[in-house]
């Protein structure tokens, strides 16, 4: 794992988007699965002001938020297409996102993963660190091996999900990538932000590798960049 740690998260940002400039743009590299939520979402626009042509790449939403309205402004697919493919300049016919209707979600989900093994498997992954150590919706208990499927998520995610849509919803499941298709990615970059993820980021990097931090089993991944800010690196030794 190689941390960049930086004073705060704009200047974290910053860095995030040189470096995912630089992997997109790699001969070779078009398959690039991308995170819905907030913290991702200065880093698509830093990337987005610089005009690049990114034409060429497929993007795949990470997860789903299930039961949440297909039409919902913030739910994954439609956030990740109004704020990275549409500016990136991305053609819509090269994007692949997870239905939240309660009735498609599943076979969606598993469909979505088969997609990306087709595919050739991902180039790139772009993730969000939980505070509670999930990677998507692979919740603590999440297996190395565990594949697409349904979870019910954790009371701290819910919690998280009740203030991200202004309480208008709280889902309680949510439908994931599993983590082998996480860990079979080419590289991989993790951004966490803020004094809440210390516990969660000190799990990821320094505790034991297991299913209790999600996040910890890339610690045997060749290529990982974890990108935080100051306080989110504030449990870390990392003179250790």
């Amino acid at each position: 794992m190689k941390l960049s740690i930086h004073p705060d998260a704009r200047s974290a940002n910053a860095t995030a988007a040189e470096l995912l400039v630089d992997w997109v743009q790699t001969p070779g590299v078009r398959n690039v699965m991308l995170p819905g939520g907030n913290t991702p979402l200065e880093l698509y626009r830093l990337i987005a002001a610089r005009r690049l042509p990114l034409s060429h790449l497929h993007l795949f939403a990470l997860d789903e938020y299930v039961g949440v309205p297909p039409d919902e402004p913030l739910n994954c697919a439609n956030l990740i297409r109004r704020s990275a493919v549409e500016p990136w300049g991305v053609p819509l016919d090269q994007y692949a996102w997870v239905s939240s209707a309660v009735s498609e979600a599943e076979s969606s989900v598993k469909a979505h993963e088969a997609r990306i093994e087709r595919a050739g498997g991902l180039d790139v992954l772009v993730l969000g660190l939980g505070e509670n150590g999930h990677l998507g919706f692979n919740e603590p208990g999440s297996t190395e091996d565990s594949v697409a499927r349904i979870v019910d998520l954790d009371p701290v995610s819910v919690e998280a999900n009740r203030l991200w849509f202004g309480g208008r919803y709280a889902p309680d499941k949510g439908a994931t990538v599993g983590m082998k298709t996480i860990l079979d990615a080419r590289r991989i970059m993790v951004l966490a932000y803020g004094a809440h993820k210390a516990a969660a980021v000190k799990a990821m990097v320094r505790g034991p590798r297991g299913p209790d931090c999600p996040a910890s089993w890339l610690q045997s991944h060749p290529a990982v960049t974890i990108v935080l800010d100051a306080v989110a690196a504030s449990a870390l030794d990392v003179g250790a």
